[in-house]
C-alpha cells in the first residue's frame, strides 16, 4: 500500500510548521496504528507518504478505507486551505526486501496507482481485486486498464467504495447533473502537442503543470491535481463526462505547435456543464529561451484565468432561482453588488454577505468582503452612523483573520480596507503576505501599484498597474483610475488625463 498527501508543497508553502505538526501526529497517532490493527508493517515514512505492506489483500485494503475514513474526520474539524488528503493505492506482487525496506515491480505498481489515484479516494490492481472481491464489503468501479509510467504493460484499475457504515459513506460514481462543489473547480487537461516533434511533449506538459501549480494559490478555485487530469491524455472525452468525473465546473484545454523558432499555444476555457466556450486565447512567441517562454505564457494565462471562471461563476449564479444560493454564491453576488459601488448596491452587498457568514460562519473570505464592504460604505459616506459601521469593520476584519491567516483574499481585502482608512503601515503589511501568498493574482498585481502610488513611489506604480492592464486587459476600464491616479503624481499629465 502506497500513500500520499495530495498538494503537500501548496499546504507547506501557506503555513510550513502547522502542516508538518498535522501531518506527523496523523501519521503517528492515527496511520501507524491502523496499518498495525490490520496485521501490517509500515515500511517507511517518506515525508508526505508512505509505505506499509501485508499479508493479506483484504487487510491492505480494509486498512486503506479505514485510513480514509479517519481522514474524513479530521479534516471535517480544519479549515478547507488546512485539510490533508492521502491518495492511496493497492497491488499485490512480488518485492524485494532488502533489510526493512521494500522494492521491486510490486512496490512500483502500487506508487503509479497512488499517482493516479483521486485524492480522499483508493485505487486498487486487478491482482487485489481477485483476491478481495466478494470478501469485502464494497462496490468496485472497473476504471479500465491504465498505462503506467515505467511499467511495460497496462494494469487494470478498480476503485473502490466500501458499503460497510464501518468506513462511512464513499460517494457513488455521479449520475446525471455533474456535481458541484460549493466553490468553482477547474481541471487543466494535458496540452496537445501539434507539432509532431516528441521533444514538444516535454515542453507542452511543463506548461501545464506550472499552470496547475500556480493555479492552486487561488484560494477561491479547487484546482484538480496533475495526477488526475493526466488520465485524459491522449482520449478523446466529453466536457461534461469530464467535469461529472472530477466534480468541477471548468476544464482549460490547449494545444502546442512548433513551426521554426516560434512557438504557438492555443488555450480555451470550457463550462462543463453546457459545453460553453467561455474565453479562448492564441499565444505566439519565439521559442529562444524555452523556461523564460513558459514562463511567459503561463503568466499570460494564470493573469485572465481565474476572473474569466469568476465571470462564468457569475453568470451561472445569474441563472439560479434566488433562494438556491450558498455561502460561497451569496459571497459571489455580494462581490458583483460591491463592484457597482452605488449606495442600493453596498446595502445589498452588504445583505448578501451579512448571510454568507451566518451560513457558513467558518469562511473567512465572507468575513473579510463584508470589512470591505463596510469600508467602502465609510469612505463613499452611504452611513449616518460611522462609527457603528467601523466597529462592525474591525469585528468583520478579526473574525476573518482568526479564521484562516493564509486567506490570501483576506489579506487582500485588508490591504484595501486599511488603504481606505489612510492606515498605510497595516495597508502594507496585509499587502506583502497576500503578493506573498500568491503574486500571480492580477487583482493583487494591480494593488501593488495602488499602494505604490499612496507610498509616493509614483512610477513603481505606474509599472505595476500597467502589469495588471497587460495581464488582464478586459478589466482595463476598471484600474484606469487607479493608472490615472499614479500618472499624475509622477507628473504625466497627459497620460494621466
Amino acid at each position: 500500500m502506497a500513500a500520499d498527501v495530495t498538494g503537500y508543497s501548496r499546504l507547506v508553502e501557506a503555513d510550513e510548521a502547522g502542516t508538518i505538526v498535522r501531518l506527523q501526529n496523523l501519521l503517528t497517532k492515527t496511520i501507524t496504528p491502523l496499518v498495525a490493527e490490520h496485521e501490517g508493517r509500515m515500511v517507511k515514512l517518506m515525508g508526505d507518504g508512505l509505505l506499509a505492506e501485508f499479508a493479506s489483500a483484504v487487510d491492505a485494503v480494509s486498512c486503506a478505507c479505514a485510513i480514509q475514513q479517519a481522514m474524513k474526520q479530521a479534516n471535517a474539524e480544519s479549515a478547507a486551505t488546512k485539510q490533508i488528503e492521502f491518495r492511496v493505492g493497492i497491488n499485490l506482487g512480488d518485492v524485494v526486501v532488502e533489510g526493512d525496506d521494500i522494492h521491486g515491480d510490486g512496490v512500483n505498481v502500487a506508487a503509479r496507482l497512488e499517482a493516479l489515484c483521486i485524492p480522499g479516494e483508493v485505487y486498487i490492481s486487478a491482482s487485489v481485486f481477485d483476491q478481495v472481491s466478494g470478501k469485502f464489503d464494497a462496490t468496485f468501479d472497473d476504471l479500465g486498464e491504465k498505462a503506467l509510467k515505467n511499467i511495460s504493460r497496462a494494469v487494470r484499475v478498480y476503485r473502490v467504495r466500501p458499503e460497510s457504515t464501518k468506513y462511512g459513506n464513499f460517494p457513488a460514481p455521479p449520475t446525471g447533473k455533474p456535481p458541484r462543489h460549493q466553490r468553482p473547480g477547474i481541471a487543466v487537461l494535458p496540452f496537445t502537442n501539434m507539432s509532431g516533434d516528441p521533444e514538444q511533449e516535454y515542453f507542452a506538459d511543463g506548461v501545464v503543470d506550472e499552470i496547475i501549480t500556480q493555479l492552486s494559490r487561488f484560494s477561491d478555485l479547487i484546482v484538480i491535481a496533475r495526477n488526475s487530469t493526466f488520465t485524459y491524455k491522449g482520449r478523446a472525452v466529453k466536457v461534461q463526462d469530464i467535469g461529472r468525473e472530477l466534480g468541477v465546473t471548468h476544464i482549460l484545454e490547449g494545444s502546442v505547435r512548433k513551426a521554426g523558432n516560434r512557438v504557438r499555444i492555443s488555450v480555451q476555457l470550457v463550462d462543463t456543464e453546457d459545453g460553453r466556450h467561455i474565453w479562448a486565447e492564441r499565444y505566439d512567441r519565439e521559442y529562444a529561451d524555452i523556461f523564460e517562454l513558459q514562463d511567459e505564457l503561463t503568466e499570460a494565462i494564470i493573469g485572465i484565468l481565474p476572473g474569466r471562471v469568476e465571470m462564468s461563476a457569475a453568470d451561472r449564479l445569474r441563472r439560479k432561482p434566488p433562494g438556491d444560493m450558498a455561502a460561497y454564491d451569496l459571497v459571489l453576488a455580494g462581490k458583483i453588488h460591491h463592484d457597482r459601488i452605488t449606495r442600493d448596491d453596498n446595502i445589498e452587498a452588504l445583505r448578501l454577505l451579512s448571510k454568507a457568514t451566518e451560513l457558513e460562519p467558518d469562511f473567512a473570505a465572507a468575513w473579510a468582503w463584508r470589512a470591505c464592504t463596510l469600508g467602502q460604505a465609510l469612505a463613499i459616506g452611504y452611513r449616518d452612523d460611522p462609527e457603528t459601521v467601523y466597529r462592525q469593520a474591525v469585528e468583520s476584519v478579526q473574525n476573518a483573520l482568526k479564521l484562516d491567516q493564509n486567506d490570501v483574499n483576506c489579506h487582500r481585502l485588508l490591504c484595501e480596507v486599511n488603504m481606505e482608512e489612510h492606515r498605510l503601515d497595516a495597508a502594507k503589511r496585509h499587502h506583502e503576505i497576500a503578493y506573498r501568498l500568491n503574486p500571480n493574482d492580477v487583482l493583487i498585481v494591480a494593488q501593488r501599484g495602488e499602494l505604490m502610488t499612496w507610498l509616493g513611489n509614483f512610477d513603481e506604480g505606474v509599472t505595476w498597474i500597467e502589469k495588471a492592464i497587460r495581464l488582464d486587459p478586459f478589466a482595463a476600464r476598471k484600474r484606469a483610475h487607479l493608472l490615472g491616479r499614479a500618472l499624475h503624481g509622477a507628473q504625466h499629465y497627459g497620460a494621466a488625463l
